[in-house]
């Protein structure tokens, strides 16, 4: 409300004052005073417009407070929309976009636009989902350009592999007295080797590993078919593969000095390839 002019006459004055709802009033106040009473006619004129005055306070209070409210639910629309992201602080960039390692590039992309599309009216969130999409990217690029060998993938497709499961499938585990019992006679060969070597070569220590295989190989299979064929080849496998290490591989070991030192290491690799053909064959 406001006093938008004043109209006075000898007896009465009009103030014409604002309203929000009735538009332009007039209001009547008495005039100014005539000379028989002064005082009381200018008291009455100062309340009137005290009143009006107080209105007009008043509904401006209102107005700006009705102002405020609409503004306060406005800018609360406007926080809901612009939320913030929850991991804005999550270093790991895969656990910032709730993707796993090994996910694809596509897969990386989509969890990227989700989020932007989500949280795309706060500024300090989508910085971090365009960081955290950005060095994904860059590592995965990094990888193909300098691939890393994964010895344990390696390894586990090695052991999927046709030829690998044909030869593990001809071997089983015996029952711990028997891997002792052979463990402790190819043991007791090695060592008569390595400390009675002879000029002739470990000829005898030899020859009783061979017998030593037929005797095990029959006990756990007990078929005697099958004792020659897995001990005559294991045999003739075991000593050609020792000679084949020791020629090409294995250097010459200071600590077995001596004419016969070659013989001795080749029988040596074969005792271990008989222990294992005589305790595990299938």
């Amino acid at each position: 409300m406001s006093v938008s002019g004043l109209i006075a006459s000898p007896s009465r004055c009009c103030l014409r004052l604002s309203d929000c709802n009735q538009g332009l009033v007039c209001r009547q106040v008495p005039s100014i005073p005539i000379a028989s009473k002064p005082k009381a006619k200018f008291g009455k004129l100062h309340l009137e417009r005290s009143r009006l005055t107080v209105s007009f306070r008043r509904w401006k209070m209102q107005k700006t407070h009705l102002i405020k409210c609409a503004m306060d639910a406005s800018y609360g629309d406007m926080a809901s929309e612009s939320a913030m992201f929850p991991r804005i602080n999550v270093r790991d960039p895969y656990k910032r976009l709730g993707i796993s390692r090994e996910a694809s590039e596509d897969e990386i992309q989509a969890a990227r636009n989700f989020l932007i599309s989500k949280y795309g009216g706060h500024k300090p969130s989508v910085d971090a989902i365009e960081a955290a999409h950005d060095k994904i990217i860059m590592q995965k690029f990094y990888e193909r350009k300098n691939p890393k060998i994964d010895i344990k993938k390696k390894v586990r497709e090695v052991k999927q592999s046709r030829v690998v499961q044909a030869v593990t499938s001809r071997f089983q585990t015996p029952a711990t007295k028997f891997i002792v019992k052979t463990s402790i006679a190819f043991i007791v060969l090695g060592v008569l080797t390595v400390l009675f070597p002879t000029e002739e070569g470990p000829t005898l220590q030899v020859a009783i590993s061979l017998i030593a295989t037929f005797y095990f190989i029959h006990d756990r299979l007990k078929s005697k078919i099958r004792t020659l064929l897995y001990g005559a080849g294991a045999f003739i496998f075991s000593w050609l593969l020792g000679t084949f290490l020791m020629v090409s591989v294995i250097p010459p070991i200071p600590i077995l000095k001596g004419p016969r030192s070659f013989e001795v290491l080749t029988s040596l690799i074969t005792y271990v390839l008989l222990w294992v053909s005589s305790t595990y064959l299938k």
